[in-house]
């Protein structure tokens, strides 16, 4: 997926630029792609860098065949953190139809953001997780050359974990400890994560992989650190694996987005702690540098950019 001589190659992302993948696309990208982008409302960074915004939902496109003209490479991001199950299905029935088009259309790559294994109980219950495989599966059947990439946790600005957690300890002086947490965790930078979709789009290879970030963390050590980067002594509010579910179900019945009980329940089950990505050229970066920046804002008294908006 670099460019060469002639016209700048076309990327198409599914879900947009505004997440937490995809502004680290946009700026991965934006250089030597073209982009075009297709999401339902206006994306900060977009207008700046010329992407060729197709304003519709991705569960609802009528016919893919015209937004693939002229298409090099697919990125697929779109996805919910939470919905109603009719959400998911509709949404895995619309990127199964776009890879049948891309299939008919013969575009070159499709690489799609899908995620690591969780609990054999919530892939085979939650529709996050069985819609999302039934366009894995989709992907394989369909002969294009692809890479289905499974990142873990991801970090930057804005993100949903380690940016609230900073916030919460900043705030409050001690955080919940979901079990014991020696539970595992590896958090991949979403700049890695944007330079991998980069490698496998040119790789040509029909693959599925699982990638995280140059460190696999016990959940406490990880949670310690943050502690440390805000110059604080780490205090914890214990909870069993059973009561820290209940607690998510809790917050999550009175509308919070802050947390949900299968978030907790996949992080104690220990299948997040996935090995490195080992093949970019440059190191992964780490995560101590990333707490060590947003902690020094919040202590100069400027929370750590946040907001509403798609996990990816």
């Amino acid at each position: 997926m670099s460019a060469g001589a002639g016209p700048r190659p076309l990327l198409l992302v599914v879900g947009g630029c505004g997440g937490l993948v995809g502004r680290a696309v946009l700026e991965e990208f934006s250089s030597d792609h073209r982009i075009r982008s297709v999401h339902r409302h206006p994306a900060e960074g977009e207008p700046e860098h010329g992407v060729e915004w197709i304003r519709q939902d991705a569960a609802e496109v009528p016919a893919w065949e015209p937004i693939l003209e002229g298409v090099d490479t697919i990125l697929v991001s779109a996805w919910f953190r939470q919905a109603p199950r009719r959400r998911f299905v509709k949404l895995g029935a619309g990127l199964v139809r776009l890879v049948r088009a891309a299939d008919r259309a013969g575009i070159r790559r499709l690489v799609h953001l899908s995620v690591p294994d969780a609990p054999e109980e919530l892939e085979r219950t939650l529709p996050y997780l069985t819609e999302k495989r039934a366009v894995d599966r989709a992907i394989r059947e369909s002969s294009l050359q692809y890479t289905i990439v499974r990142p873990t946790m991801l970090f930057a600005e804005r993100d949903r974990l380690l940016t609230v957690l900073l916030g919460l300890a900043a705030r409050y002086r001690r955080l919940p400890m979901f079990g014991d947490g020696t539970y595992h965790v590896s958090p991949l930078a979403s700049r890695d994560l944007s330079r991998i979709v980069r490698r496998e789009g040119a790789a040509g290879s029909r693959t599925t992989i699982t990638v995280g970030g140059p460190r696999r963390w016990e959940y406490r050590e990880l949670t310690d650190e943050l502690f440390r980067s805000l110059g604080l002594p780490a205090r914890y509010v214990s909870l069993s694996p059973r009561n820290s579910v209940r607690l998510a179900a809790l917050l999550e019945a009175l509308g919070s987005s802050l947390v949900y009980a299968y978030e907790i329940r996949w992080l104690l089950s220990d299948r997040l702690g996935v090995p490195p990505y080992p093949g970019l050229p440059q190191p992964l970066e780490t995560v101590e540098p990333f707490l060590a920046r947003q902690a020094r804002r919040l202590r100069q008294g400027a929370p750590p950019p946040g907001g509403r908006g798609p996990a990816r």
